[in-house]
């Protein structure tokens, strides 16, 4: 068999070959050809999708499970090697099942007399109208096709809305954007469709923020075993066993300390499943005050603050009074934070991360401020999509 062996997958998915080619779809153990053209090897699979390759939420269905777990590792060691961090502890990655997500975020389009749902085709911002996700919750998957028809009595031709689907405790949390729903008519149907499929939550955003037009009881969502208040919105982990892993580790990194610092604490993930005194810092206000009130009715130590610690990070000193640190922050990591966190005296850091690169960036300020990096968590919850999240330990003596 003549070609390039296909050696691992890059950062977007693409095999690669020991020569530098790159070959969509193609996967690991691979052959690729002068013309481009892949001749699959063992580890080359078929998609589970219909969608696939044309959707660009999953970029490896095509790949085993093990090809997957590789990626994972490869995606982390890259990035910490290139901040010169290297011999790290990783542990195996967790890979969240088919059928796991609990929240998505899709858009509709109308076209004439046709609703077009789903996610954004591969690198455009086409709309693949959506006949099937594997990934999805089936309670979610569930309301894709009758969502098309209450679409169509909201969204003017050629305009477009965006759809974020939520599973709550009371059941699935919709909320519609980019729509007007003024009238008897839109508020029937509204009522009608919640009623029918059994919504915890139903609201609409006409660019003036989100607004409740069903919720027969306040949406909660549990976390640490206690009923959170949910903003429309609001951000949770993809998956709940995800979320699990990434829990177990930062308790496993944090242990029993009575004296807890969470960062970036959203809603209360880690906040609200620790021990002893946590105070929890969020930017987000409508998150930082359904934690504190959460904390308040279950007689939790939780002291919540609404700051952006972005623009006002927590101090050395500030941090030198607690005996360990939780961040969990966005994408592009916790620069401001870290510069003091690095500085700092706290003996124990558990760092939840979405991104393996400004992980790496962070990681290698605070092993130049003396602390070593104990071990690394990945976790897959977006389970054949190129996104890796995990969580780390950091201790210094």
């Amino acid at each position: 068999m003549s070609g390039d062996l296909i050696v691992k997958l890059a950062a977007r998915g693409d095999g690669v070959t020991a020569s530098g080619r790159y070959a969509a779809g193609a996967a690991p153990g691979d052959m690729l050809a002068a013309d481009g053209q892949i001749t699959p090897g063992p580890r080359h699979i078929a998609p589970v999708c219909r969608h696939v390759p044309e959707c660009g939420g999953c970029q490896l269905q095509h790949v085993d499970d093990a090809a997957r777990a590789e990626f994972v590792a490869d995606r982390i060691l890259s990035a910490l090697a290139a901040q010169g961090l290297t011999n790290i502890m990783l542990r195996p990655a967790h890979m969240s099942p088919p059928e796991s997500r609990r929240r998505v975020a899709m858009r509709a389009e109308r076209r004439g007399k046709q609703i077009l749902l789903g996610f954004s085709a591969a690198k455009t911002n086409r709309i693949v109208d959506l006949a099937q996700c594997p990934v999805m919750h089936p309670d979610l998957a569930a309301l894709v096709r009758p969502l098309r028809a209450l679409l169509a009595q909201l969204i003017a031709d050629r305009r477009g809305a965006t759809i974020r689907m939520t599973m709550a405790d009371q059941g699935v949390d919709l909320l519609i954007a980019g729509v007007e729903a003024d009238g008897l008519a839109a508020a029937d149907a509204l009522s009608q469709f919640a009623r029918t499929h059994k919504l915890a939550r139903l609201s609409i955003d006409e660019g003036f923020g989100a607004a409740a037009r069903w919720e027969p009881d306040p949406v909660t969502i549990t976390l640490g075993g206690i009923a959170v208040p949910l903003p429309e919105g609001a951000f949770l982990q993809a998956t709940a066993d995800g979320e699990a892993v990434l829990v177990a580790a930062v308790h496993e990194t944090v242990g029993e300390a009575s004296k807890t610092a969470d960062l970036f604490a959203g809603l209360g993930t880690f906040a609200l499943s620790l021990t002893g005194h946590v105070t929890a810092a969020e930017g987000a206000r409508d998150a930082i005050l359904a934690l504190q009130m959460a904390a308040n009715r279950a007689g939790r130590h939780v002291q919540a603050e609404h700051r952006d610690l972005f623009r006002r990070p927590l101090s050395v000193a500030e941090l030198n009074q607690f005996e360990a640190v939780v961040l969990d922050p966005p994408r592009a990591g916790a620069k401001e934070q870290i510069e003091a966190l690095a500085q700092s005296a706290v003996p124990k850091i558990a760092y939840v991360s979405c991104n393996p690169s400004t992980f790496a960036r962070d990681a290698a300020q605070l092993v130049a401020g003396g602390y070593s990096l104990d071990w690394i968590q990945p976790v897959g919850q977006f389970r054949w999509s190129t996104h890796v999240e995990l969580a780390a330990a950091f201790t210094k003596a």
